[in-house]
C-alpha cells in the first residue's frame, strides 16, 4: 500500500486544485500486451479470499453491497511484494486500505467488498471497490498481472451487476484509475496506475500500456462472463409455502434474480442481498423443477414480507426444507387453500404446467 506517498482517510477532503490531467494514447491502437495475453493463452489467477476481521465495516453511500464501480491502483513501490503490502496495510489501515491486491500470479481479497475501503479519499471511498497492483519485474509477470487485474475488474462489475463504462473521459462510469478519480472527483492528486503501466509496457513490450488498453481487456473478460453457452431449458413451477435454513455450503453456489438456465435474464446476485447466515431461516414461495432434473427454490427474506423481490437458489443452498408451521388446523387449511389457489392461477396463466422464463420473474 502506498502509504509512504500519502495518508488518505475516509473523510479526507483534500483540494482538487492542481490535479494533473490524465491522458492516454490513441484508444484504437493495438496493444502488444493484450495481444501477448491472447497469444500465450494466459489464464487469470483464481481469487484467494483471506478476509481480515480487523478492517472497519462502513457502508457505501447507497448501502451495504452497493458499490458504483471499481478503482484500479498501483503501489508505487518497486521493491515490495504482495505479502509485504498486505502486512503493511493491516498495520496501518486507519490511514488507508483497499479491498484486494493483485500481482503476476495472485488475486488476494482481504477486505469485504460489500463495505467501502479508504484508498482514494472523499468522495470516492464511498462509491468504489478498490484494489492495488504490486509492481512486477518481467515481461511475463506484467502480462499476467494485467490479465489478473482486468479479469478481477470484470468479475467485480459482474458480481455487483454493473456494466463496463470507462470513466476516464467524463468522470462517469464504472471503471476508474486512481488518476481518473483524482481528476474528476478530487480527494487526492495521484495518477496511478498510468505511470507504472506506461513504464512497464515500454520496458517489456516496446509500447506504453494505457488505461484504454486495460479497459479493452476488462470488456473482453466481462463479455466472456456473460455469454450464453447453452440453450434455455424448460421448467415446471409450483407455488408453495415452505421454509428452510441456509446450508453451510452455500458459497459454493450463486444467488440469482431468475431461475438460472430457464430465463434469459437470469443473472448472479450478491449474497449480501439476503444477509446470508448459515442456519438462518428463509421462506420459499415457489419451486422450480428444471427439465434437466435440478430443483431450485425462490426465497424471500421473511415470512410476511410485502416486498416483491425474490431470489432463486439451487436446492443444495438450503437444508431442512419443510412446510411453514401453522398455529391451528384452520390456519393450516387456509394456508393450503392459498397455496393451491396460487398454483392453479400460475398454471392457468400459462395454459400448461411447464413454463420457461415468464413465471420465474421476481
Amino acid at each position: 500500500m502506498k502509504l509512504h506517498k500519502v495518508l488518505l482517510t475516509a473523510l479526507a477532503t483534500l483540494s482538487a486544485a492542481g490535479i494533473l490531467g490524465l491522458t492516454t494514447t490513441n484508444a484504437s491502437a493495438a496493444s502488444k500486451v493484450n495481444s501477448y495475453i491472447d497469444s500465450q493463452n494466459i489464464k487469470p489467477a483464481k481469487i484467494t479470499k483471506s478476509i481480515w476481521s480487523g478492517f472497519p465495516k462502513n457502508k457505501y453511500r447507497h448501502g451495504k453491497g452497493k458499490p458504483e464501480g471499481v478503482v484500479v491502483h498501483e503501489t508505487a513501490n518497486p521493491s515490495s511484494t504482495i505479502y509485504n503490502e498486505i502486512a503493511y496495510m493491516k498495520r496501518n489501515y486507519n490511514n488507508a486500505f483497499v479491498h484486494s491486491f493483485v500481482d503476476g500470479s495472485r488475486i488476494i481479497n482481504i477486505a469485504n467488498t460489500d463495505y467501502l475501503a479508504w484508498g482514494v479519499g472523499f468522495p470516492g471511498n464511498a462509491r468504489f471497490v478498490q484494489f492495488e497492483q504490486v509492481e512486477v519485474h518481467s515481461k511475463s509477470a506484467f502480462a499476467h498481472e494485467i490479465a489478473n487485474a482486468a479479469w478481477y475488474t470484470a468479475y467485480l462489475l459482474n458480481e455487483y451487476n454493473l456494466k463496463p463504462n470507462d470513466a476516464a473521459y467524463d468522470g462517469k462510469g464504472t471503471v476508474w484509475s486512481h488518476g481518473s478519480v483524482a481528476k474528476h472527483l478530487g480527494g487526492s492528486t495521484h495518477t496511478d496506475p498510468v505511470g507504472y503501466y506506461a513504464s512497464a509496457g515500454s520496458k517489456y513490450f516496446g509500447q506504453k500500456y494505457t488505461m484504454s488498453m486495460f479497459y479493452t481487456m476488462v470488456k473482453k473478460y466481462y463479455k466472456a462472463m456473460n455469454v450464453k453457452h447453452t440453450k434455455l431449458v424448460s421448467a415446471k413451477y409450483t407455488s408453495v409455502n415452505k421454509q428452510a435454513t441456509l446450508s453451510k455450503n452455500y458459497k459454493k453456489y450463486y444467488l440469482y434474480n431468475h431461475l438460472k438456465g430457464a430465463n434469459k435474464n437470469a443473472k448472479r446476485q450478491s449474497w449480501s442481498k439476503i444477509s446470508p447466515k448459515v442456519g438462518k431461516t428463509y421462506y420459499i414461495d415457489m419451486v422450480g423443477k428444471k427439465s434437466t432434473g435440478q430443483t431450485w427454490y425462490r426465497i424471500k427474506p421473511s415470512k410476511n414480507t410485502k416486498s416483491k423481490t425474490r431470489y432463486w437458489v439451487y436446492s443444495k443452498n438450503l437444508s431442512g426444507v419443510k412446510n411453514v408451521p401453522t398455529t391451528s388446523a384452520s390456519s393450516s387449511s387456509a394456508s393450503s387453500s392459498s397455496v393451491a389457489t396460487a398454483a392453479a392461477s400460475s398454471a392457468s396463466a400459462s395454459g400448461s404446467t411447464t413454463e420457461t422464463s415468464s413465471a420465474s420473474s421476481n
